[in-house]
């Protein structure tokens, strides 16, 4: 079968599509066929850097973490059976699990011996056919089509706002910034929307399918974080590039949530005493997230199925065939989400 694989070399890692032998059974129960994948920023940092960790025997990488998939076999008594939709959660804990592990909560797993498919150690779901644990799989609403490709990034914003939900202040009508507008800013945004926020949304393009996301939300757009005036109850930080930033437009009692990994650009941006002045002496609550478990994949679902079909599909800016996969991983402001179709 074919399989998109890094294999890494001297100076990173190089993407191709392969021929790979059919997936073991011992990866999972589900024979699950692929039909889509969704291709995000971690995805092209394995492609520039090479895998951090390829799966015991093997010479590359299937990538792939963002998956949407046909089961092909189930065995009797699982939760999903032939025909359904599914998505794979990408996490798997160290098979001696600390507590958070133990407790299913392998997001935030103490001991950090966890594996990740397509990211580090276990292969992804890349490939025209995988297997899944059926405690892995999470079943979709056929009405989601594609934009099911979406569950997996919506789940690290559910997370996020699960984690806001319970430190911002509460207050009659409260206002949200999310900076950056990628797929996780703009699902960070529909998830607030979802929760009746005023909200607000920040990025660099004056034109285009960011900017008419945002307002087919009903959500309000800004070329800058100038324009963006006054202070928010909650921060969504995606860009890596706006720490300081987010920091300093969260309303006292308020609380930011960075979700963006770490850009070049916010270097020294702001310094630790700082960064504890600001945070202590407005009572402000910054944390992080990254990953999620099945909670979140299921929250994830729950908001999806009330979304607009037109907005999801919106999101999906570049579809492409598994022969023309190279333009899935080409980069471009505008885009917004890349997704390699496995079948028709």
């Amino acid at each position: 079968m074919r399989a998109l694989s890094v294999h890494q070399h001297e100076h990173g890692g190089t993407l191709v599509l392969d021929d790979v032998p059919e997936p073991a059974p011992d990866d999972g129960d589900l024979l699950v066929e692929a039909v889509a994948l969704g291709v995000c920023g971690t995805d092209r940092e394995i492609v520039a850097k090479g895998p951090r960790q390829i799966p015991a025997g093997r010479t590359g990488l299937i990538l792939g973490h963002e998956s949407l998939g046909r089961v092909l076999e189930a065995p009797p008594g699982s939760p999903v059976t032939a025909g359904d939709l599914v998505v794979g959660i990408v996490r798997r804990p160290d098979p001696v699990p600390c507590a958070s592990c133990a407790a299913g909560q392998f997001d935030l797993c103490e001991n950090g011996r966890f594996t990740e498919r397509g990211i580090l150690g276990r292969d992804g779901f890349g490939s025209e056919r995988f297997r899944l644990e059926p405690d892995y799989a999470v079943r979709v609403d056929p009405a989601l089509d594609l934009a099911g490709v979406l569950l997996e990034p919506t789940s690290v914003v559910a997370k996020a706002w699960e984690l806001l939900d319970h430190h911002a202040v509460r207050r009659p009508r409260r206002r949200a910034l999310i900076l950056g507008a990628g797929p996780i800013g703009l699902l960070a945004a529909f998830l607030a929307v979802q929760r009746d926020l005023d909200v607000h949304v920040v990025d660099r393009l004056a034109h285009g399918p960011k900017p008419r996301q945002v307002r087919a939300l009903g959500a309000t757009y800004h070329s800058s974080p100038e324009s963006a005036r006054g202070t928010f109850d909650a921060v969504v930080e995606c860009s890596g590039a706006l720490l300081a930033e987010a920091v300093e437009r969260t309303a006292p009692g308020g609380a930011a949530c960075l979700v963006g990994a770490g850009d070049v650009r916010s270097a020294g941006a702001i310094n630790p005493a700082d960064l504890a002045r600001r945070l202590i002496s407005r009572n402000r609550t910054l944390i992080g997230t990254v990953n999620s478990n099945r909670r979140h994949f299921e929250a994830a679902h729950a908001a999806l199925r009330r979304a607009d079909p037109a907005w999801l599909d919106g999101l999906l800016t570049d579809c492409v065939p598994l022969e023309s996969w190279p333009a899935a991983f080409d980069t471009d402001p505008e885009r917004i989400k890349a997704v390699v179709h496995f079948t028709a």
